[in-house]
């Protein structure tokens, strides 16, 4: 469904992203880990055209992305990121039926459309009329993956979307996003600086190093065997929690 072929991008001298090749298949989340400056944004961007690749070939559902003008590339792929975005000048149901709006749905499917996608994410439909600064940071948060589902999209792109939340409110989303995307069946592409995150989500965790692709695997294979130092330390967070854990959840600390 997504495929990244040779892609690279440079900026002068530098080299964001380098020679990356993966596939993301359909219905798969596949999440890009690495640290900050290993090309992880770059890569996501480059799939809807956010950016430009230098090199390479990306290709959604088996079309060249490169022959598709950008805002109607981005119309057909759901994006959604740390920051939200949502349209402080439109209210929650609004925001939410922007996407449709554009690709020209009557207003009933529409409004049909975002009454569904409110109550997947557990937002009280009285919350439509709502502005979005009367609403919490979770809140927020799940009208901006509402938003970036409503055009019925096959393909998804996140960055860090539920980086910004408190541990319960974000579980408790990873837990009801998770359960959306395998009903749908949609294909994500997920940036992500959380291992445990990445490990929790992902079918496949795809790990950047300095803008290469370093080891693409399941998050199984992965643990058992990283194929480099890079991947050594990345890992070495969610060990060492999990040890720590281990003599409270026995009683003996």
């Amino acid at each position: 469904m997504i495929e990244l072929v040779a892609v690279g991008r440079r900026y002068g001298d530098r080299i964001a992203v380098e020679d990356v090749s993966l596939q993301v298949a359909p219905g798969e989340l596949v999440a890009l880990v690495g640290a900050s400056g290993s090309g992880k944004t770059t890569t996501l961007k480059m799939v809807n055209r956010l950016i430009e690749p230098t090199t390479g070939i990306v290709r959604v559902a088996g079309r060249d992305v490169s022959g598709v003008s950008g805002p109607a590339l981005r119309r057909g792929i759901g994006y959604c990121f740390q920051q939200i975005g949502l349209f402080p000048h439109l209210s929650v149901a609004e925001n939410v039926g922007v996407v449709p709006s554009l690709l020209g749905w009557d207003a009933t499917r529409i409004r049909r459309r975002v009454a569904d996608l409110l109550s997947w994410l557990e937002l009280p439909a009285e919350l439509g009329p709502r502005a979005p600064a009367e609403l919490s940071g979770g809140q927020q948060q799940r009208v901006g993956i509402a938003r970036a589902l409503a055009g019925e999209p096959d393909v998804l792109l996140m960055d860090e979307p539920f980086g910004a939340l408190d541990p319960i409110t974000r579980e408790t989303l990873q837990q009801r996003f998770q359960e959306i995307r395998r009903e749908l069946g949609i294909t994500t592409l997920f940036v992500t600086h959380d291992m445990v995150e990445a490990l929790r989500l992902a079918d496949r965790i795809a790990v950047l190093d300095h803008g290469r692709l370093v080891q693409i695997d399941a998050p199984q294979r992965l643990l058992r065997a990283p194929a480099t130092d890079v991947v050594v330390q990345l890992l070495a967070t969610p060990r060492r929690q999990a040890a720590a854990l281990e003599p409270l959840l026995a009683g003996r600390a």
